[in-house]
């Protein structure tokens, strides 16, 4: 059975005056003596930290600073950076005097930071290196934009408190005089398709969210919880966790970088983890590429035995025993991989393939999985511990309905709800309605318990010859789930049947290479007896998803990756077709025999 409206129930109320940095102010004034952010201390693994009176004066010093350089109530303030602790520090800051934080990824191109300092109107600009920082000056160049880019690596933090010294009480003012429904963030949608849309998000957006998610995982936060940061700061999924984890007295890390996150994970000992499935599928390729020799059949052992485990609520005898086994032979050494104390796991961003979910559920790491968009505030489901159904992202958020419209559009209504697009109101009402339904644009199905199961995005059906629909979603992430495929990209718009373009991992060919002697370039290895064979079955076990109507008939692999920086993927790894379309236009005409 299935149902086309599903409704969280028990939703927590949020007062009209609660702001983002309510929290910070009211635990700030304790004397609470636990680092409630730890960041790293020099290159020998340490951690250093700031407890929240410590935190609170940091914020309030900045704070003053940009009251100091003119930031009014409303204005836009940019933020270029990576994951770090004064990401945080400066988001803070800017909230708490009543400013506007608009967030760039730190990869962000120069053109795509002068689109946004342009649309949003920024009227200061703080930058995590010298080099971002001169992305952000060149991006000026080209129109208006901030007189001055402050620099974290510069000691800009520092040099912007300096110019506030005689400021703080301003900052608390302003504090004091914030509500719910002013605006706390624009952050820019890297949507695969036309220029970035400035969503809007207020402080009830944020505080009203975070509260919910709470009710649905309470296990995940709370003091002596804590999680290790790395992904982006500037994607809202990984903000949300940050307000999450200051709302709930759950410590805060910050890894170094993504290069380092294996030791950092086993310095720092997380109890939870922010993800996403390409990362989870690297551990897992990561921890199968270590067991090499007899190792491998006790590696697929655990697999099996993970698979096993998974399949019922209520394993049998021999399913426990084989799990125990594999415990001691393999789980175990990934859960020391990562740290030794996670226990869950959130996964957000695409779906989880399902013998990743097994797989960690067998290891005592629990996935959570959950679904959203930049203009739902991050979550509008989530999984429930204890009660995951693979394969969906959860029921609605307590005060969150899901709606599916006849043509199997996804539909959210609630709290968490965007107040708009920036400056845009043509796009707010193509998305928008009177009655607050925002349309998602994928699709999706929801089961007799309400949980969601997304099966496509609506723009991107592909429509064959013979006028079969193809949702690619399916077929694509299957594709994914093999070790050697980073990205895959199914065509046949108007074509006679569907093709698929493949990218390989640089790492796992590699690996792949060194196993069977051959040569370790990655263009060679794309043009492979070896790899379009171990591709051909990849694609075999993706068809065995669909009928034979939307099966992939032909593949190429690509002889490198797809950049960001030739804008064919975004910063958060969703794939922008028609540029990619483009730019490989001569291979897909070559599946068509062409």
């Amino acid at each position: 059975m299935s149902t086309t409206h599903a409704r969280g129930e028990g939703p927590v109320d949020v007062a009209p005056d609660q702001h983002c940095t309510s929290r910070l102010w009211e635990r700030a004034a304790g004397d609470d003596p636990r680092h409630i952010v730890r960041f790293p201390a020099g290159e020998d693994g340490g951690w250093a930290g700031h407890t929240w009176a410590e935190l609170g004066d940091r914020v309030r010093a900045v704070g003053a600073g940009l009251v100091a350089v003119g930031v009014e109530p409303g204005d836009r303030v940019v933020l270029l950076s990576g994951t770090r602790v004064e990401w945080t520090v400066t988001d803070l800051a800017v909230l708490a005097v009543g400013g506007v934080t608009v967030p760039l990824y730190d990869t962000s191109s120069v053109e795509q930071c002068e689109w946004v300092l342009r649309d949003s109107g920024a009227r200061v600009a703080i930058a995590g290196t010298p080099e971002q920082a001169d992305r952000l000056g060149s991006a000026r160049d080209g129109g208006p934009g901030p007189e001055e880019v402050w620099v974290l690596d510069d000691g800009g933090l520092d040099a912007l408190a300096e110019r506030g010294a005689d400021r703080g009480e301003e900052v608390t003012g302003r504090s004091a005089g914030l509500g719910g429904d002013d605006l706390a963030t624009v952050i820019y949608t890297s949507g695969t398709t036309g220029r970035a849309k400035g969503c809007m998000l207020t402080h009830r957006n944020l505080v009203w969210t975070a509260r919910q998610t709470q009710l649905c995982i309470s296990e995940v936060f709370g003091p002596g919880q804590s999680t290790l940061l790395f992904l982006p700061l500037a994607h809202v999924f990984a903000r949300i966790i940050q307000f999450l984890c200051l709302e709930n007295d759950t410590t805060i890390g910050y890894a170094r970088s993504v290069g380092r996150l294996g030791e950092d994970l086993r310095s720092f000992q997380p109890t939870f983890l922010l993800s996403v499935p390409r990362v989870l599928e690297k551990v897992f390729n990561g921890a199968r590429r270590k067991a090499e020799g007899p190792r491998r059949r006790v590696f697929d052992f655990a697999v099996s035995a993970s698979r096993a485990w998974g399949a019922s609520p209520a394993p049998s005898r021999r399913a426990r025993v084989a799990r125990a086994v594999a415990d001691r032979l393999v789980y175990a050494r990934v859960r020391e991989g990562l740290g030794g104390r996670v226990r869950y796991c959130i996964s957000g961003g695409a779906p989880l393939s399902p013998y990743l979910a097994h797989f960690f559920a067998a290891a005592r790491v629990q996935v959570l999985e959950g679904y959203g968009l930049t203009e739902t505030t991050a979550p509008a489901t989530v999984d429930r511990p204890g009660r995951h159904r693979v394969g969906s992202v959860g029921p609605p958020l307590p005060g969150v309905e899901v709606r599916i419209a006849d043509d199997g559009e996804v539909l959210v209504r609630g709290g968490n709800v965007f107040r708009g697009y920036w400056g845009n109101e043509a796009a707010t009402a193509e998305v928008l309605d009177a009655d607050g339904w925002f349309a998602t644009g994928d699709l999706g199905e929801l089961d007799d318990e309400g949980a969601l199961r997304i099966t496509g995005r609506k723009k991107e059906l592909l429509v064959t010859a013979g006028g079969k629909n193809v949702a690619p979603a399916v077929l694509e992430e299957r594709l994914k789930s093999h070790r050697l495929v980073s990205q895959a990209m199914c065509v046949g718009d108007g074509r006679p049947y569907v093709a698929a373009l493949v990218t390989l991992d640089a790492e796992e060919a590699r690996a792949f290479a060194a196993e069977r002697d051959l040569p370790s370039s990655v263009p060679e290895l794309a043009r492979s007896g070896a790899v379009d064979e171990e591709i051909g079955r990849a694609v075999e076990q993706a068809n065995a998803a669909v009928s034979r109507a939307e099966s992939i008939r032909a593949f190429t692999v690509l002889e490198r990756e797809l950049e960001p920086e030739r804008d064919e993927i975004t910063p958060t790894l969703k794939i922008r077709r028609h540029v990619v379309a483009d730019h490989f236009a001569e291979q897909i005409e070559r599946l068509y025999g062409a």
